[in-house]
């Protein structure tokens, strides 16, 4: 976080139409990054029919690529450091293109785990390089508040035209031309970056630990393999092995971060109360809002029999929700403490979580409002949580350290909705399967192991038997997939509602930290007043204020 030469007194240099114009290029980098991740889940029937993956295949499809960002994130930040931020996100974009083909033309389960795997590597160039480029393209804080609102906004809409677009396209093409979205964006961007982007590094960067980056990537792919083997076999020698070595990794990791000179993360922000605090609920509220999203467009479609197109177009009204109040944010946190305004707007999406709870597999017309509306209060309510956490994040953190605080902040939301999608998903997994233990007379060993996968298999399976046993098993098994969407959207609001209630008291500390920094910057820039800032207001700490 840049601010005033404390010596000089001199205002910052201001961006010009270079600077803007390369905001845009980044920004549609950023809006591409979140299309790639919600695109996907439209397109899970038809992958479901035609690479035909076991359930744990599909969960791995789905989330491996939240999971190689979320471990490459830190490996990537510390890289961009030694190399050059616009470097690596040029050699990131080149690849990200490259990885989007070979998953566009996957030819098995196995194939498109290890494309979606690499796009999750060759992603993680993508937001630490993008956010940091953007600190130093915008030095006055007045235009980089209104840049890193742009920079959200781009993930917001990235939400909003994912679906659509994909819908759209998948409802003409293949499920695979969804990956080949990426292609211009790269190219606009390796195009027109290397005129509009700055180049960044740290002269006084240590040497890349190749053993940390490793170590970073087993501990956290240890316990995800873990976590996913027991919702397909419960607790076996091999889950539990596999959650030890992770958990045992995870803390050589810090204890090695702890002893290096130049490690990968600063760890002594963990001693920061307000920080970790901050970290918590940025962490559980993506966690939480993964938790229903994995299970809706299966819903919409297979359940309730949308085409991919109409799924895409009824989560628009949510997804808009939340693009509504990120925007509103800035104006509301003149009248709201930030506390106040995270609590409240997670008490929001857990309210919408109970509302989703009522769907039902018979449910028609009638489930499918409950799912929009549900989906809106949910998007509402977060829409101020995000940006408002991830400033508490880098803002109570010391200012010298802000840099670090960012990429802790990148890597706790990709890790929070990682595991959201592989511990909900896994809960949805168990139910769906105990659902199916009795199955309809007449249905086929075949079929019976297909239906047991997935709820995409199932459906597959049923247009291959007699239409009264197809229709049994059809039942059976979107009853049994709405179970287990009930369940694990129950635990969602509940752990929002514990969420909220923390939030209220739990970051005031973080708020009084950003205080105290703000106050602690020199004066002389332009006034304030203008535009959006990055910093909570001056004041007493019940009446701070947070712009993103």
């Amino acid at each position: 976080m840049q601010t005033l030469d404390a010596g000089s007194g001199a205002p910052p240099a201001q961006a010009g139409r270079k600077e803007w114009i390369g905001l845009a290029v980044l920004s549609l980098a950023c809006l591409l990054y979140v299309m790639d991740l919600t695109v996907l889940h439209l397109a899970v029937p038809e992958i479901s029919e035609d690479l035909n993956p076991t359930s744990t295949q599909l969960l791995w499809i789905i989330d491996v690529y939240g999971f190689m960002v979320a471990g490459s994130l830190i490996v990537m930040g510390t890289l961009g450091d030694r190399i050059g931020r616009r470097k690596l996100l040029m050699i990131g974009a080149f690849l990200f293109g490259l990885t989007s083909i070979l998953a566009a033309f996957s030819t098995s389960a196995e194939m498109l785990i290890v494309s979606r795997a690499l796009l999750g590597l060759t992603g993680a160039t993508i937001a630490p390089s993008t956010l940091s480029l953007i600190f130093h393209m915008f030095p006055d804080p007045k235009q980089r508040g209104i840049a890193i609102a742009w920079w959200i906004a781009a993930f917001s809409a990235g939400s909003v035209v994912g679906p659509v677009v994909g819908g759209a396209m998948l409802e003409f093409f293949w499920w695979g031309s969804v990956f080949l979205l990426a292609l211009p964006v790269m190219g606009a961007l390796l195009l027109f970056g290397p005129k509009l982007l700055p180049e960044y590094k740290d002269e006084n960067a240590g040497k890349l630990d190749l053993i940390s980056a490793a170590m970073s990537v087993v501990a956290v792919l240890g316990v995800v393999y873990g976590i996913k083997d027991i919702a397909v076999d419960g607790i076996t020698d091999t889950a539990t092995a596999s959650i030890t070595v992770g958990l045992l990794v995870g803390v050589a990791w810090v204890y090695r971060q702890q002893r290096l000179t130049h490690p990968m993360i600063d760890v002594s922000l963990f001693k920061v109360r307000s920080f970790n605090g901050a970290l918590m609920v940025n962490f559980f509220a993506i966690f939480v809002m993964i938790g229903y999203f994995i299970f809706v467009f299966q819903f919409l479609q297979l359940v309730l029999g949308l085409s991919p197109l109409e799924a895409g177009l009824w989560g628009l009204p949510g997804a808009a929700g939340f693009v509504l109040t990120s925007q509103m944010t800035p104006r509301l946190a003149h009248k709201v403490a930030p506390p106040k305004l995270v609590g409240g707007g997670l008490s929001v999406a857990a309210a919408g979580l109970f509302v989703l709870i009522g769907v039902s597999a018979d449910g028609g017309d009638t489930s499918l409002t409950i799912a929009v509306i549900g989906s809106v209060i949910i998007s509402l309510g977060m829409g101020p949580v995000f940006g408002l956490t991830t400033e508490l994040i880098v803002g109570s953190a010391p200012p010298e350290k802000a840099g670090a605080a960012s990429g802790i902040s990148e890597t706790a939301a990709e890790l929070g909705g990682a595991l959201g999608i592989a511990i909900f998903g896994s809960i949805g997994v168990s139910l769906y399967r105990d659902g199916l233990d009795d199955l309809p007379a007449g249905v086929t060993p075949q079929a019976a192991a297909d239906a047991r996968d997935t709820l995409g298999g199932a459906v597959t399976a049923a247009e291959d038997l007699p239409a009264d046993v197809g229709n049994a098993l059809l039942d059976l098994a979107n009853h049994a997939f709405v179970d287990g969407m009930r369940l694990s959207t129950a635990i969602a609001a509940v752990l929002a509602t514990v969420v909220a209630i923390f939030a209220f008291q739990g970051l005031r500390p973080a708020a009084a930290a950003v205080t105290a920094h703000h106050s602690e910057e020199p004066d002389g820039g332009p006034d304030h007043n203008d535009a959006p800032e990055t910093m909570v207001a001056d004041g007493d700490v019940s009446e701070a204020r947070v712009n993103v």
